[in-house]
């Protein structure tokens, strides 16, 4: 039986991440995984290989859009889809190579397998049992099920199929307008397809704040997508090779087909635990599937911790790898720090869209006092410049002590620039620290400032 101090299950972010960590402070560390290559599904079939056709996909729109008026001119290029796909799956395999050399680098065994507990301290891979001082479960999530609509990945599809059609559809339905949807619906839309998203609450991008919510909406209408808000899917049917998705409006019981080469289901994931033994073992779990832990990412069960999209908390990558990080420092019996209200969202569309903190409802719904500043990127010469003016920066802060709240942009590079505002917060920084801080021009940056600015006099440029 091999011996490790750490085993943990499950090499996407939360889990490669915790295990170098965990060998960086110098704990024998194994991680299990079933899948042919590392990295769980963020790099394999989620957020690398989308963000690589979405990069494809933005340049064709520039080279249709915008050359000719910097002066590049000459025919379009048209797509070829075999070898953007091809394109796509490069970016992976360097990727989960990489993981693969960092395992290497840092002395981790890679287990072969999936994954379970047959008792505290051991965890069975196959035929073969290993002896653990702790058990980490960072196994993910999958796509949650819809009632009424049934995934063949061929014509009704995850995001897993979404990534490796054989051909771009001429009509796509994405049911869910949430952060998955609203990515992979942009890049088809691009690429030719008539886009149509379906969408059960009365806005996109739920949670997010309501300005950026009607603002964003409003551009990606420009981009082609349509939307049905509001709208309860009862089923989805597939005959002859096509799908007839069928609606009820909310406001009025009314009810509509819509027809598609493709349908995406983008409703959300839930937590991915099958399999792992965890009732018979007595690890107590949340009403929505989560695994239950404490502050220490601690489950109910000594020795067995639990982190990622399998716990409570937003499913995000960046937010599994900090929980992957701290586990591995209260295992070595150090201090393990995540920072729940610094933690930022963007969703990789052009414009990108990014947040952190607090949104203005949130806010309300509080009852706290606070200011807003705000900045278009209408104001910033560098954004004028690339043809992406359209989005804003807005700060909002404490309105006795300037502290900032949140921050929620729209607009060229949001997903970097968010970033100086999680720094910000993260040492409890005022707006006006951010507005006292040079920034270099000409850059997408200066509109963060501009909007530090606004919470106080005024902004420069505006």
């Amino acid at each position: 039986m091999a011996e490790f101090d750490v085993i943990v299950i499950g090499a996407g972010p939360g889990g490669y991440v915790c295990a170098i960590r965990c060998a960086q402070l110098g704990l024998k560390t194994a991680v299990v995984e079933g899948r042919d290559t590392l990295g769980g599904t963020c790099l394999n079939v989620g957020c690398i290989p989308s963000k690589a056709l979405l990069h494809a996909s933005h340049q064709l729109h520039e080279a249709g859009h915008n050359f000719a008026r910097m002066g590049l001119k000459g025919k379009a290029p048209s797509v070829d889809w075999k070898q953007m796909l091809a394109y796509k799956d490069e970016v992976v395999g360097q990727n989960t190579k990489g993981i693969e050399f960092l395992f290497k680098k840092n002395k981790i065994t890679w287990l072969k397998g999936w994954g379970s507990i047959p008792e505290p301290g051991r965890v069975k891979v196959g035929d073969e049992v290993h002896a653990a001082g702790n058990i980490v479960i960072a196994t993910g999530s999958e796509p949650a099920a819809l009632s009424g609509v049934e995934i063949d990945e061929k014509v009704i599809v995850t995001s897993t199929g979404a990534l490796a059609l054989p051909k771009i559809p001429r009509a796509m339905v994405v049911i869910g307008a949430g952060v998955i949807g609203l990515e992979l619906g942009s890049v088809y839309a691009r690429l030719g397809s008539k886009v149509t998203v379906v969408e059960y609450l009365d806005a996109i991008t739920p949670g997010m704040d309501g300005e950026v919510q009607k603002t964003f909406q409003r551009v990606l209408k420009k981009q082609g997508l349509d939307f049905v808000t509001g709208a309860a899917v009862q089923g989805a049917a597939v005959k002859g090779g096509k799908a007839k998705v069928t609606y009820r409006l909310r406001k009025d019981d009314s009810e509509a087909t819509l027809e598609a080469d493709c349908v995406l289901v983008a409703t959300g994931r839930r937590p991915f635990t099958q399999g792992l033994g965890l009732e018979a073992l007595g690890v107590q779990m949340e009403e929505r599937g989560q695994i239950r832990i404490d502050e220490g990412w601690r489950t109910s069960v000594t020795g067995i911790f639990a982190i990622g999209d399998a716990v409570r908390g937003p499913m995000l990558a960046h937010k599994a790898e900090d929980e992957g990080m701290a586990v591995a420092e209260v295992i070595a019996g150090r201090h393990g720090h995540v920072n729940y209200g610094v933690i930022p969202g963007v969703i990789y569309t052009a414009p990108e869209v990014a947040s952190v903190g607090k949104t203005e409802e949130q806010l309300k719904e509080e009852g706290r006092a606070y200011k807003v500043g705000k900045f278009s990127f209408m104001g910033n010469a560098r954004a004028k410049a690339v043809f992406q003016g359209e989005g804003f920066v807005k700060i909002l802060a404490d309105a006795e002590t300037d502290r900032i709240l949140g921050a929620h942009l729209i607009g060229p590079a949001a997903g970097e620039l968010i970033h100086e505002i999680c720094v910000g917060m993260e040492f409890g920084a005022a707006a006006e620290d951010i507005a006292l801080t040079c920034h270099a021009h000409p850059t997408f940056s200066e509109a963060v400032r501009e909007a530090a600015l606004a919470c106080g006099d005024g902004p420069i440029h505006a």
